[in-house]
């Protein structure tokens, strides 16, 4: 082609021609961007900052961590999540109460028995019960405020179980489950009765 023969006309309709292509370049990478920042702030208010970060520096990748995140979030969308029944809810706030009132003879006993009992909350309300890490990843979706107090509390009771753990270890563990435990029961009268004490 030699650009010498062509007319002015057809010069311009093909800078005009480029400057479409370009300018459509251009537009679908800006609204990828924006697409990509908006995501990116879903996910974050969705998990949190400190999961979302957490999930960040672990997997090295920001796009791999924000897929496992959407993994997450799909997964946990596609269980039959459910709120406690009343009676389900009385058992448990039971069994929470025995369990508090145990931590004064048997600190390292009374932790054990609240990260049981964290696991029965939680199958009840339909959150498949498998290891801990795939429990803490359903969780984070629903609940990404109190999930470090279930990874600290949880990694208290394992290092508990080896001898590791001493007594106030123990008792912020305690601290940790019932916050986790009021967040999943959704007892307010609970949560009132512990901010008065």
């Amino acid at each position: 082609m030699d650009i010498t023969a062509l007319s002015t006309t057809q010069l311009a309709l093909i800078v005009a021609l480029a400057a479409v292509v370009v300018g459509g370049i251009v537009a679908a990478i800006a609204a990828w961007l924006f697409f990509r920042k908006r995501r990116t702030e879903r996910l974050r208010h969705q998990f949190g900052g400190v999961e979302y970060d957490r999930v960040v520096k672990e997997d090295g990748s920001k796009r791999h961590a924000e897929a496992e995140l959407k993994e997450r979030a799909d997964r946990v969308e596609g269980l039959s999540i459910r709120p406690l029944a009343p009676a389900d809810r009385a058992r448990f706030v039971e069994s929470w109460v025995r369990i508090q009132t145990r931590f004064v003879d048997g600190p390292g006993g009374a932790v054990t028995e609240a990260d049981q009992l964290m696991g029965d909350v939680m199958s009840t309300r339909g959150y498949p019960v498998s290891a801990f890490v795939q429990r803490a990843g359903d969780i984070s979706v629903d609940h990404p405020t109190v999930l470090q107090n279930y990874r600290t509390a949880h990694e208290v009771a394992v290092r508990q179980t080896q001898g590791k753990a001493n007594t106030e270890d123990l008792r912020q563990a305690m601290i940790h489950y019932r916050t986790l435990f009021e967040e999943l029961v959704g007892e307010p009268e609970l949560a009132q009765t512990a901010a008065a004490s």
